[in-house]
C-alpha cells in the first residue's frame, strides 16, 4: 500500500514543473561504504536535485534517481524546469546539459563558498538524508525513487501540512495511474 502511496505523489509532483531562478545539484545516497566518497562511490545511488528560490527561502523542489548525471542531466532539465527559468548549478561538466533548456549559470566554486552558491539545494540534500537515516535507517537501492517522490511531495506541501492526508486520499481516488499499479500487485 506504501508504494502505491508513494507512487501517487511522485506522478502529482511530475506535474508541476519549477520556474524563477533554481539551484541544480547533485547528490549521492546509500550505506556508507569503505573508499572513495562522493561522486564515483560504489554501491551509491545518483540523484538530480533542483530547487527553487523564492525571496530568501526554498521554494518547491524535484529529485530523481538516475543512473548517471551526465547522461541524463538534459532530459531531467526537460522534464522539470521551465524554460524560461534561470539554473544555477555548480561548473561539474555533467551539467552542461542545463543550457540546452535554460538559461545556465554555472559557477566554480569553493567548498567553503558551496553553501553560498547553491544555499538551497544543499539544504534539500541535508534534509532528505536526515530523512531517509532517521526515518527508515536505510533503504534499497530498487526503492530510491519512491523515497524521493514522497520527500519531494511533503516538502512541496510543507505549508499546508495538516491538509497532506486528504489530498493525498483524493490523489488517489483520481489518479488512474494508482489503479494500474493496484492492478500490478494483485496479480
Amino acid at each position: 500500500m506504501l508504494q502505491i502511496l508513494r507512487k501517487a505523489m511522485g506522478d502529482r509532483d511530475f506535474e508541476y514543473k519549477l520556474s524563477g531562478t533554481i539551484e541544480l545539484g547533485d547528490a549521492y545516497i546509500g550505506g556508507k561504504r569503505t573508499g572513495k566518497r562522493g561522486r564515483g562511490a560504489a554501491g551509491k545511488t545518483s540523484v538530480i536535485i533542483a530547487c527553487e528560490t523564492r525571496n530568501e527561502r526554498a521554494g518547491f523542489i524535484a529529485m530523481q534517481a538516475v543512473n548517471s548525471v551526465d547522461k541524463t542531466i538534459s532530459e531531467f532539465t526537460k522534464k522539470h524546469i521551465e524554460p524560461s527559468s534561470i539554473v544555477h548549478t555548480d561548473a561539474f561538466c555533467s551539467n552542461i546539459g542545463v543550457a540546452a533548456v535554460a538559461t545556465h549559470i554555472p559557477k566554480v566554486t569553493p567548498s567553503e563558498l558551496v553553501d553560498q552558491w547553491l544555499p538551497w539545494v544543499h539544504v534539500a540534500i541535508v534534509n532528505l538524508k536526515r530523512f531517509l537515516l532517521g526515518t527508515f535507517h536505510g533503504i534499497s537501492h530498487k526503492y530510491v525513487q519512491e523515497y524521493l517522490n514522497k520527500f519531494c511531495y511533503r516538502f512541496n506541501r510543507r505549508y499546508w501540512e495538516p491538509q497532506i492526508p486528504n489530498k493525498l486520499l483524493t490523489l488517489c481516488i483520481t489518479n488512474s495511474r494508482v489503479g494500474i499499479v493496484e492492478q500490478e500487485f494483485s496479480a
